[in-house]
């Protein structure tokens, strides 16, 4: 099984600083990196790095951000067939910073990713079959990626959609599909079911609830708690092994793309999230977004240190919640 990944590629410029800046203040920072990214592009790289075939379907500019990132695609083994370049605008460019926690907070410029349309969904008809997954993101206009998970639907591939950012509105009736993979954070998932995801039994309780609008199933990311997964009448709660984490840029792009490559070799849901979670945890370790992305041979080593998962209901978690790891 192929993973097509629909999506955005930027360029990223990232600041180490103590701390972030308050309103209208001024701070020094401790350095600056350019490095690839984009959500889409480094979900590619994340899967193809652990053995999946991958291919890319996206836009970058004619400038020297965009050749950069057509190497690193290459590099990683991404198919890039179906990314075009775009003359009439630049790359995209994400801005970000980091502190001394491994936060970050990103403002991104779409650049030649607002040009992704009509061209790019004639690519993905043609190339997606219905044994391929779809994987797509929220940094490309919102109805073109609908318009993506349209296709898929009419091929019978299965999607796994990374609805980030959390577009203001909310999402479409279209991301609700039997044939969908939902794969939001606490901040998103939050956003989508109106309540904090604070908990364990809070992110079980939006799992079920977004199960229940139509998904096929749903991985909410829960950072240093792992994930919450369910799917096919099943829930439960993964956690991370752990690690010091540097950065955190990349890490849910590293979780997404390995989920898609387990779920590519036929793995069980449960095994292909102990994969995402390794995968996450590994990224956090690396600074950058793609130079983080692990490859087949260190995923597999950390699944020796991810903790079996534990199966829950909102019952049990009420009577006897799942207590997070102790961090080092």
């Amino acid at each position: 099984m192929s993973v097509i990944v629909f999506g955005s590629a930027n360029m990223d410029l990232v600041v180490r600083s103590h701390r972030f800046p308050d309103s209208g203040e001024t701070i020094t920072g401790m350095s600056l990196r350019t490095t690839p990214g984009g959500k889409g592009a480094n979900q590619a790289i994340a899967a193809a790095r652990l053995g999946c075939s991958t291919a890319f379907v996206g836009r970058i500019g004619a400038d020297a951000f965009g050749n950069q990132i057509r190497r690193s695609l290459v590099n990683a083994g991404v198919s890039i067939a179906g990314m075009r370049t775009e003359h009439s605008d630049d790359t995209g460019v994400a801005f970000i910073v980091v502190n001394d926690s491994a936060e970050n907070q990103i403002i991104i410029v779409p650049g030649a990713n607002a040009a992704v349309g009509p061209q790019e969904l004639d690519v993905l008809s043609l190339r997606l079959r219905a044994d391929d997954l779809l994987l797509v993101q929220l940094e490309l206009d919102l109805g073109v990626v609908v318009e993506a998970i349209d296709i898929a639907g009419r091929v019978g591939a299965t999607v796994i959609a990374d609805p980030a950012p959390a577009p203001l509105g909310g999402l479409p009736d279209n991301f609700f599909q039997s044939f969908v993979i939902l794969t939001p954070n606490q901040t998103e998932a939050a956003a989508l079911v109106g309540y904090p995801i604070d908990s364990d039994h809070a992110a079980v309780n939006a799992a079920s609830e977004l199960i229940a609008r139509g998904v096929g199933a749903v991985v909410i990311t829960m950072g240093a708690r792992g994930v919450c997964w369910s799917a096919a009448g099943s829930t439960a709660i993964v956690r991370p092994p752990r690690v010091d984490a540097v950065d955190t840029v990349g890490a849910g792009d590293a979780v997404n793309g390995a989920l898609a490559a387990a779920l590519g070799e036929g793995l069980t849901f449960d095994a292909a999230a102990r994969w995402a979670v390794a995968a996450g945890a590994l990224a956090v370790t690396v600074s950058g977004a793609q130079d983080a992305m692990p490859n087949r041979s260190q995923l597999l080593g950390a699944l020796n240190d991810v903790p079996d998962s534990v199966i829950v209901s909102a019952t049990r978690l009420t009577q006897d919640p799942v207590r997070p790891r102790q961090e080092a």
